[in-house]
């Protein structure tokens, strides 16, 4: 798993200010260890002044599964991109290729 962010060790700081259990805190910035997921956890945090663990996975796992549809959609795009440049381009043949 990558190191944390900087924004990740800062949800870990204001987790344990709001007296959540480290081993908790440590679990939940191991999982949330980019900037991008850790400043939404941080964002939802920011409403509330304390609120359950159960409530906190839940968001987790939310911010999670938004990260990796943001991630599917990038990678989507990406080969739709590639495909209509050969659309455009016409397919790569190889000069071995050429020859049958």
């Amino acid at each position: 798993m990558k190191p944390k962010s900087e924004l990740s060790v800062r949800l870990y700081n204001i987790m344990l200010d709001k007296g959540y259990e480290e081993a908790f805190c440590d679990l939940v910035t191991r999982n949330l260890n980019t900037d991008f997921t850790a400043k939404r956890m941080i964002g939802y945090l920011s409403y509330y002044n304390k609120i359950s663990e159960e409530e906190i996975v839940d968001e987790m796992l939310a911010i999670l599964s938004d990260r990796n549809r943001i991630m599917q959609k990038k990678d989507l795009e990406a080969t739709n991109a590639k495909w209509n440049e050969m659309m455009w381009n016409g397919f790569p043949f190889s000069e071995e290729s050429d020859r049958m």
